[in-house]
């Protein structure tokens, strides 16, 4: 999600994934099974699975339940499941944008449960496209300031091909193509640098102010929509202040 400041963000949605990590591992067992369902299971061929796997990493799913979901996947059978992708899209609490990237096996089931969550929280879905165009997808790498000088980043940054950076609140934001998400990653990676949180997301162009409460209503959405099995991302163009992660 994007806010206020992304690394409070980051530090928020990585607190709450380690309070439900079972429910985490489940959502990125399902995105890696659609991708190898769409792309196979090699993830130097399927960008895509390697999207799904570095997810899976980032909230420290064992590698031994990455492969078995891989195997899944590229099984015949009753087994495979199968998984359609959609995005919802909508209006949060003070008219933010909202954005809702799915992987459903009932499409009859997922929309009413968004819309009930949209609606308890004061808004409500729209139509497709009605938000998206405020977005770009993006890869983002954030490393947090103390791990690296500004000339020491700047050069790896464009080494790997970034985009841009900029100083965030404590921490380095890197961006780049999305297609260049793993080179990013794997350039500062091989410089012996960690990286404190790598994804492909969708950044939005404006931002919408929210005050203490309007962004704690914010959160109480996502958390909500976040709460679904079918749910993988959600992204707003809310400015969150910090203060209203301390709930």
């Amino acid at each position: 999600m994007a806010g206020h400041s992304k690394w409070a963000n980051i530090k928020h949605r990585k607190a709450r994934q380690d309070a439900v990590k079972g429910k985490a591992w489940s959502k990125c067992s399902r995105a890696i099974m659609a991708a190898v369902r769409q792309g196979g299971p090699d993830p130097e061929t399927n960008l895509k699975l390697r999207y799904s796997i570095e997810d899976a990493k980032s909230v420290n799913m064992p590698k031994d339940t990455i492969t078995k979901a891989i195997k899944k996947a590229s099984g015949e059978g009753s087994d495979a499941a199968s998984y359609e992708e959609i995005r919802y899209e909508g209006y949060g609490p003070g008219g933010v944008a909202v954005i809702v990237d799915c992987l459903t096996d009932n499409v009859q089931r997922t929309a009413p449960e968004l819309r009930r969550s949209f609606e308890k929280h004061g808004g409500n879905l729209a139509k497709q496209g009605a938000v998206s165009f405020g977005f770009s997808s993006k890869s983002v790498i954030l490393i947090e300031q103390s791990k690296i000088d500004e000339d020491s980043i700047m050069e790896l940054a464009m080494e790997a091909g970034a985009e841009d950076i900029r100083q965030e609140d404590g921490a380095w934001e890197v961006t780049g193509d999305p297609a260049d998400f793993i080179s990013l990653k794997e350039g500062f990676e091989h410089a012996g640098l960690e990286v404190d949180s790598a994804e492909v997301t969708m950044i939005p162009g404006t931002m919408v102010d929210c005050d203490v409460e309007a962004g704690r209503k914010v959160l109480r959405l996502i958390d909500d929509l976040e709460e679904s099995d079918d749910v993988q991302k959600v992204y707003t163009n809310a400015d969150i202040p910090e203060e209203s992660m301390n709930e």
